[in-house]
Parts: C-alpha cells; sequence; structure tokens
C-alpha cells in the first residue's frame, strides 16, 4: 500500500510541474517564408482566386432567396450556431471556381476549403479559401460577408485575403508587409485598454459551457459589443474602426486568412492561449480565436480569457487536491485518488497477500 501511495505521489508531482508552465505557453517558432518574389507571385494569385469568386457570387446578390438553392450542412459536435449552417448555390459555385484554378496552376499545392473539403494538407503549400464567410448574412441581404483565401505555408498562414464584393472592398495581407485595403496601406488604431474597446462577435450562440463564461467575462470587460459581422469584423480591426474579436468554434477557413491582414496592419490575432494560428495547432485551439488591435489588448484579453482556468490550476496546485480514502472490502482495498484537474479518478486495487 505504501509503495501504491508513492507511485502517486510522482504522478501528480510531474503534474503539478506542467501545470507551473501553463499559462506560459510559448508560441512555437514559425518557419522561414517564402522570398519576397515567391510571395508576390502567391498574393496575384490569390488575388486571381478572389476575382473568380465575386464573379459566381454577384449574380445571386439579393436574388430572391428561394433562387439561392439553400441547403442546411449539419456538424456534429459544434456549438449551437455551427451545427447547422445554410450553404447556397454561390457558395458552391464559387469554391469551384478557385479549386480549378489552384489545380491547374499549383497541381502539387493543397487545398483546404469548406464546400468540397481537403486534399494534399501536408503540401508545403496549402490554400485554405471559404467562398462566402457569412452566408446567413448574404441570405439575408446585408452586406457584411466576404470570401476569405489564405496560402498556408508549412502550416503559417503568409497570405490572406478578405473580399466583400458588394462594397468592393479587398483586404490583402503579405507576411512582413504592409496590409493594403483596395491598394492603400492600412493600420490598427485601437484604443489602450478594454474599458474603452469596441468588440466584435458573430453570435452569442457560438459559445459553450466554459467558453460562455469567458466571453461574458469579455463582454463585461469592454466599452460596447457588436454582433454579426462574421470576417468583416476583423477587417474593421485592421482598419483601425474597431478593437477586439472574440469568437469560438471557427473553422480553420474561418480564420487563416484574417491571420495576415491583422498582422500586416499592426494588430494581434491568437487563439485564447496565445498560441499561433497554423494548421498544425488547429485541433488545439479548438476554433477559439481573439485578435486585437495592438499588443497591450491582447494581453488584457489574454488575461481574461485564461482566468478561470488559471485560477483553477492554481487551487489544485497549493492545497494538491488529492484525497486518499481507504475503503476496506474483504479481500480487496480500494485506493481512490482525485486530482480534480484532470477530472478523472485514479482507481488503484491492492489486493492483500
Amino acid at each position: 500500500m505504501i509503495s501504491a501511495i508513492r507511485s502517486i505521489w510522482i504522478l501528480t508531482s510531474c503534474c503539478f510541474h506542467q501545470i507551473d508552465g501553463f499559462a506560459h505557453i510559448p508560441i512555437s517558432h514559425s518557419p522561414a517564408i517564402p522570398d519576397s518574389s515567391e510571395l508576390a507571385e502567391l498574393a496575384s494569385f490569390a488575388n486571381t482566386l478572389a476575382d473568380a469568386a465575386r464573379l459566381e457570387i454577384l449574380p445571386y446578390w439579393r436574388s430572391p432567396r428561394n433562387n439561392l438553392g439553400q441547403e442546411i450542412k449539419h456538424e456534429s459536435n459544434r456549438s449551437e450556431f455551427q451545427s447547422a449552417s445554410p450553404v447556397t448555390l454561390a457558395d458552391r459555385a464559387a469554391e469551384r471556381a478557385m479549386r480549378e484554378l489552384i489545380e491547374e496552376r499549383y497541381p502539387n499545392h493543397g487545398i483546404y476549403g469548406e464546400e468540397y473539403g481537403v486534399v494534399r494538407s501536408d503540401a508545403d503549400f496549402v490554400w485554405v479559401i471559404d467562398p462566402i464567410d457569412g452566408s446567413r448574412s448574404f441570405i439575408t441581404g446585408k452586406p457584411l460577408f466576404g470570401t476569405l483565401v489564405s496560402c498556408l505555408y508549412k502550416g503559417k498562414p503568409v497570405i490572406g485575403i478578405i473580399d466583400q464584393c458588394v462594397l468592393d472592398e479587398r483586404w490583402v495581407g503579405i507576411a512582413g508587409q504592409q496590409t493594403t485595403l483596395n491598394g492603400v496601406s492600412i493600420c490598427t488604431d485601437g484604443v489602450s485598454t478594454l474599458k474603452d474597446a469596441e468588440m466584435y462577435s458573430t453570435s452569442p450562440d457560438m459559445f459553450r459551457d466554459e467558453d460562455w463564461t469567458k466571453f461574458t467575462a469579455m463582454k463585461n470587460a469592454v466599452r460596447t459589443l457588436h454582433y454579426g459581422a462574421d470576417c468583416y469584423a476583423y477587417a474593421l480591426v485592421a482598419t483601425g474602426h474597431a478593437d477586439v474579436v472574440v469568437e469560438a468554434d471557427l473553422g480553420l477557413y474561418d480564420y487563416c486568412s484574417l491571420v495576415p491582414v491583422l498582422e500586416g496592419a499592426g494588430g494581434v490575432i491568437s487563439d485564447w492561449e496565445g498560441r499561433e494560428l497554423t494548421l498544425q495547432n488547429h485541433e488545439n485551439s479548438k476554433g477559439r480565436v481573439v485578435a486585437c488591435a495592438s499588443k497591450d489588448l491582447l494581453e488584457e484579453s489574454l488575461q481574461i480569457l485564461q482566468q478561470k482556468t488559471r485560477e483553477h490550476l492554481n487551487s489544485v496546485k497549493s492545497v494538491k487536491m488529492i484525497q486518499f480514502r481507504l475503503y476496506q472490502n474483504n479481500q480487496t482495498q480500494l485506493l481512490y485518488c482525485s486530482v480534480s484537474w484532470l477530472e478523472k479518478l485514479l482507481l488503484i486495487s491492492v489486493y492483500n497477500s
């Protein structure tokens, strides 16, 4: 029995050592980006893709809804907002047009699309496309949707486009370069603290369980919360008209193009743990995204978004949260070790000799 207890103590000591570093998760080192000439070529092609999507989308703009061929795409294990999302003929036509161009120009590149899936995701270059981010807005005639085009190099977004075809607005982000809106350089112009910030989120229904608690804390920390802009909200932060966007349960195609646009405008964007938004990190990030006009706003936001978890783990460490209870039952003694941060029950059976 003493030996079993000693083993458990060693196990939990290792666990607590990991807790020490929980709040300081390092951002991984990014691969070297392609050279400037290759980036220019990729950006030019990304613009070609956005042009092709426009040609497919605009004929459907504010058409009678029964002409849009609307269907509902159901996805399990998603939030209420994402579990049943609308898809139109325009979505499908625009993605087909972009995929055909990619296959023709770069047959060895990967493609990660919302409507037609993934091919060659292990390629060095992967195009991540969302033909209409904000289909609900598109269907109801609200020009706050956008076409998202991104090129990843070894998993990291190096090219990003947000294209609003109705308003004829196009944000282009290129790694290491200034972001432009219709060819004119732009930059963020955010406030210095959250209490003065204008925050966006597409819908409150994208937050579940603990995410809802953290989102509520963010809502209470900012000056004003706005709903319903999808990718356009991130463009507003990049252009200096808004300060923060907090969202959850996003797909990879929902946020990859936003990264170069925000960063090239002087903004910052990460998951809720401060990790980079990359292909490799997507499963860990779980679609939780926070974008801010400045590093100071991001730091303040991350303190809120991580607060409950940090307090919980610190309390585990300070009091150990280990309770040993011995139950005698004839020939078997059961040792229960309850470690709350694991949220599991460790059961060890020790047979009497």
